[in-house]
């Protein structure tokens, strides 16, 4: 039987999701509690990778085990798992679907804020910055008109091709206009490309690039000589969409998320 298991996680403490050799991963953790729980070797396929320090506010994995889930074990996995990890929901699917390949849209978010603030600083990234906005989310837009994002991307030469559908990207910001965050959804994403991409709109939205040099970037697939990324605590995988299962909105299990503290960002 295949299962998939419906978890968010905050990544501060983990070197990411994926399991790696002498480091603490999201992946491991929760392979090895799983494992002892169903007294099976499990591996669990992830629906993507985050990075050291990023978060999951909404995220799915499958596993293949002969063992029937009940809810007596969705109790028992979140007791024994730390608790920055949690198991939301497990369902079982078919056999042909995947959490990696079956996956259709995938929505992150990046939040900022501008003034100090010590509660924030694992779930949200500072910079002492007075940015224009409306020009950042002015730049954000053009990215609708390209699909082939080179630029953005640590490693292209990794992936077999650099091409991704951007659906929808907005910013916003709260009525004070001291927190930001930017949401965009796309069928995939490249390696390291939101947070280079926010980088990007920061030196923008500060007077350090034009719009016109921003562009430049997409349209020659060229990145900066020195590749630089926004910090990793204020990036969140927040929605995950599959043809077979309507997605929950990602603001149902993170606070940071919540809907009605956001204006959007109109672009100037």
């Amino acid at each position: 039987m295949r299962y998939f298991f419906h978890i968010g996680y905050k990544g501060t403490a983990y070197k990411g999701w994926q399991r790696q050799n002498n480091v603490t991963s999201v992946q491991e953790v929760l392979e090895d509690n799983l494992s002892k729980l169903l007294k099976e070797k499990v591996v669990c396929i992830g629906c993507g990778r985050t990075d050291a320090g990023v978060h999951a506010s909404q995220y799915y994995f499958h596993i293949n085990t002969d063992k029937i889930w009940n809810d007596h074990n969705l109790f028992a996995i979140n007791k024994i798992l730390p608790p920055n990890i949690s198991v939301y929901d497990v369902f079982e699917v078919g056999p042909k679907n995947h959490a990696q390949s079956s996956a259709k849209e995938r929505t992150y978010n990046y939040f900022i804020h501008t003034k100090k603030n010590p509660f924030l600083n694992d779930i949200s990234s500072y910079y002492d910055i007075n940015p224009d906005v409306g020009l950042m989310s002015k730049a954000a837009s053009l990215l609708l008109k390209y699909s082939d994002f080179r630029a953005f991307c640590k490693s292209p030469d990794l992936h077999n091709h650099t091409l991704c559908d951007i659906f929808s990207i907005q910013f916003f910001s709260n009525k004070d206009q001291t927190k930001f965050h930017l949401q965009i959804t796309a069928n995939r994403f490249l390696r390291g490309m939101i947070r280079i991409l926010v980088h990007e709109l920061i030196e923008v939205g500060t007077g350090k690039k034009s719009i016109s040099e921003f562009e430049d970037m997409i349209r020659n697939k060229t990145a900066p000589k020195f590749l630089r990324t926004a910090y990793p605590q204020g990036l969140y995988l927040s929605q995950i969409d599959y043809p077979f299962r309507t997605s929950l909105t990602n603001s149902d299990f993170c606070p940071m998320i919540k809907i009605d503290q956001w204006i959007p960002i109109e672009s100037n």
